[in-house]
């Protein structure tokens, strides 16, 4: 396997890479970004790409927020983005539910254990969902919830999907509530199923802990329609008609971010150590997932 190559400080060597390709996917948390905090010269190495006409496509797999959302934090951040450049896991979900299941109504309701990002975009497909952020999901259970559950009377008869995504208010009713959903056949998808998620320039858990739980309870796993899953890779390519050998991904996690890439067939991989994985990840004798290129950081794009 071909070590990638380092490109912090070698201008000669940055350019030839940029040269390679037309269009960037950028991962967010950790890469842009780690919460409110922005790591330097993002926003002008975005603008830099776009003064060289390079297409850019900003993939999350953060599923609480929604592109309307993102597009605000881009504004925020001072980076030039318009929201129908943003493709997030709740999009990916969204589309998935309603555009390849197109199950029947009105069994086609979803259970949301999830923040609002999930629901808005659920919305903007015209998908009806229950849970989520609904107050009488965040509370304790109670010994009668048990009974009702069980029995049925506390369940939605149209709920034929449960999605779980990164939810800050997970407990055991909407858990409970997920499993009886998903003994009674409701098929289970997630956003994504990340271990973790970067913010304030620490590691806490992701969507994919919120969601273990459940999966432990069913003894299965959902199916995920975030990085690195290839639903998403071709829903981004019939959305935004790219050439994947001139297409590269850029992430901070090997697991999602640059096995997206590699898993896609695209023409190339840069990672950037903002964030989960360190070069010792990659560089290691049997490293299974590595990238063609890595630097210490986005901003060293400009040289």
């Amino acid at each position: 396997m071909t070590p990638p190559k380092y490109l912090t400080g070698d201008k000669a060597g940055i350019d030839e890479f940029l040269s390679r390709f037309d269009v960037f996917l950028f991962d967010c948390d950790g890469v842009l970004w780690s919460g409110d905090y922005l790591f330097p010269k993002v926003a002008e190495t975005i603008d830099m790409l776009r003064s060289k006409g390079k297409q850019l496509v900003f993939v999350t797999n953060n599923s609480t927020k929604s592109r309307a959302d993102y597009k605000k934090k881009f504004d925020k951040m001072g980076i030039t983005a318009s929201e129908e450049e943003v493709f997030g896991s709740s999009y990916s979900a969204a589309v998935y539910v309603a555009r390849i299941l197109k199950l029947p109504a009105p069994k086609n309701k979803v259970f949301v254990l999830g923040e609002t990002g999930i629901e808005q975009e659920l919305k903007s497909e015209g998908v009806p969902y229950v849970g989520g952020t609904d107050p009488a999901f965040r509370r304790d259970i109670e010994p009668e919830d048990f009974t009702n559950l069980a029995n049925g009377s506390a369940l939605d008869p149209d709920v034929g999907i449960v999605l779980i995504g990164l939810d800050f208010h997970v407990n055991y009713l909407k858990m409970a509530t997920a499993h009886q959903y998903l003994q009674r056949g409701a098929l289970f998808l997630a956003t994504n199923t990340d271990s973790t998620l970067p913010m304030a320039q620490s590691l806490f858990p992701g969507a994919g802990s919120a969601g273990a739980g459940v999966s432990k309870a069913v003894g299965k796993d959902p199916l995920s329609l975030g990085k690195p899953s290839q639903a998403m890779m071709d829903a981004i390519e019939g959305r935004f008609h790219f050439d994947r050998s001139r297409t590269c991904m850029v992430g901070d996690r090997l697991n999602t971010d640059i096995q997206f890439g590699i898993d896609g067939k695209l023409g190339g991989t840069l990672a950037v150590l903002t964030g989960v994985n360190k070069k010792e990840d990659f560089l290691a004798e049997g490293a299974t997932t590595v990238p063609m290129a890595y630097m210490d950081q986005l901003g060293d794009l400009m040289g």
